[in-house]
């Protein structure tokens, strides 16, 4: 970045007083930093990597302290980067603000196959770490896993489940996939069933694979109780509220069964929980309007099933389906996979975490395996009449979440007391210039892009919300406040 840009970035966080997820200010008034090793990877292995900040104190209440000496500063810097597997190169940029001196070091993402990115002297499972907020938090087992089975190509589906056996599958549900997958690809017609149940990895070596279980056996929760659905009604907005005789849940149902069977048991447990709409039309003509698109609940659900992880790391966590008064959550086990980030969502191929699974249920329930589940939710979603879906990916785990016409988009109760419109309640929160994610935070939603583009904008083009850095309205750093 530029000196000019680094002072703007500098004078913001003075004002905000706070730090951020891609922002780590250090002192640097008496000496360089001994250990910056944390940052150095979490900013490495975060999307759009990070800006460390030397000579601005955070204990001093976010005043310039400037640093003891530019040059021995970045070469120190630089040494520590060195230590890090693979290599960190920091750029530096050097300003003066009120007579001192500061430098920033920008860390960039390193590549996905590099990831983790770990200090070297500690080693990849105790040196790799994540930004979580303004903090540096040690990576988990399974989140440094999750990049070895991207880079390392492994297969978690292919795993032998040792206690099954192929005596285990269903005999109508293996004939039936037999005979579909001959008939949707002629090539294997002419091979014998075990060879098929091979090359499609439902077996290997004689034993059941994961696929195998998941697709054609008797009751696959047997071997793996939480490969599953676990479904919930709230009677609220949250966990923990109560409905009217204090029950915690309305519905509670585990589903369980082959993927298929799961899959139809999940929309049969949405459309039991929600409302259905009449309407008639001038002509007299009846239509029913699902509370949520059907459609879209569906590639939901089976995206769950099919792009979930099946590691031995998540055999204890079921994917969740809760249903809330204004919105429909769908969580489960894996991250998005390899290169995939949400801003690709919809619009670029994903990289699959499970194709024998996804190609088994093209076979057996004519699925489209042609990377469409999201673009028809979104569309489904638009033609009802409701807010986009919102795609969250944290911590090893993918959710999604559609609200109903009923989320609050008019009138919500404001954390100080009374009743107002979410505009107004923008307008007097940003009365401190606030950040896209603070705004979403304060609005309890989980997409920044649709409470920007949803509520913020039309505020500013009504002149009564103002960017900080009107020339970079994209910039990462920008912030909005209130025209007073």
């Amino acid at each position: 970045m530029l000196p000019e840009q680094l002072i703007t970035l500098a004078n913001e966080i003075i004002k905000n007083k706070c730090e951020m997820q891609n922002i780590e200010l250090k002192s640097s008034e008496h000496g360089a930093s001994e250990r910056l090793y944390d940052t150095l990877s979490s900013f490495s292995n975060q999307s759009g990597g990070g800006i460390i900040i030397f000579g601005i104190s955070e204990k001093n209440g976010f005043s310039v302290s400037g640093v003891y000496d530019v040059q021995d500063l970045q070469m120190k810097v630089t040494n520590q980067a060195l230590q890090m597997q693979p290599n960190v190169r920091p750029v530096f940029t050097v300003a003066e603000i009120g007579g001192k001196q500061i430098v920033s070091a920008e860390i960039s993402e390193c590549e996905i196959y590099d990831k983790p990115c770990f200090y070297k002297g500690t080693g990849r499972l105790r040196g790799s770490y994540i930004r979580v907020g303004e903090s540096d938090q040690q990576m988990t087992e399974y989140e440094i896993y999750s990049y070895e089975a991207f880079r390392r190509k492994i297969q978690d589906e292919l795993r032998i489940v040792e206690r099954a056996s192929i005596d285990d599958f269903d005999r109508t549900a293996l004939e039936e996939y037999l005979q579909k997958i001959r008939k949707s690809k002629p090539n294997l017609a002419i091979l014998d069933d075990f060879r098929i149940l091979q090359l499609q990895g439902m077996v290997d070596g004689g034993k059941p694979t994961i696929v195998g279980v998941l697709m054609l056996s008797i009751f696959p929760q047997a071997y793996f109780p939480q490969l599953s659905i676990t479904a919930v009604v709230v009677p609220g907005t949250e966990i923990g509220d109560t409905g009217p005789n204090h029950e915690r849940f309305i519905d509670n149902q585990r589903i369980d069964g082959r993927i298929p069977q799961m899959l139809e048991d999940a929309i049969a447990f949405v459309r039991r929980n929600t409302r259905t709409t009449t309407i008639i039309d001038q002509y007299g003509k009846r239509s029913d309007k699902p509370e949520y698109p059907l459609l879209a609940i569906r590639e939901i659900i089976l995206n769950a099933l099919i792009h979930r992880d099946y590691s031995i790391h998540t055999d204890a966590s079921p994917i969740r389906l809760i249903l809330y008064r204004d919105r429909i959550e769908i969580e489960n086990p894996g991250g998005l996979y390899g290169r995939t980030r949400l801003s690709d969502l919809g619009k670029l191929a994903a990289d699959t975490r499970n194709p024998f699974i996804a190609g088994a249920l093209e076979v057996l329930i004519d699925t489209e395996n042609r990377f469409s589940g999201i673009p028809t939710i979104m569309n489904e979603m638009m033609k009802a009449g409701l807010k986009p879906p919102i795609f969250t990916d944290s911590h090893g785990r993918f959710k999604v979440t559609l609200y109903n016409g009923q989320a609050a988009d008019i009138i919500v109760k404001a954390d100080f007391g009374s009743y107002m419109d979410i505009s107004e309640r923008i307008l007097v929160f940003c009365r401190t210039p606030r950040s896209r994610e603070e705004i979403a935070s304060f609005l309890r939603m989980d997409s920044p892009y649709y409470v920007i583009t949803r509520y913020v904008n039309p505020l500013i083009e009504s002149n009564k919300i103002r960017f900080t850095l009107p020339e970079k309205p994209k910039s990462k750093n920008q912030r909005f406040v209130t025209i007073s």
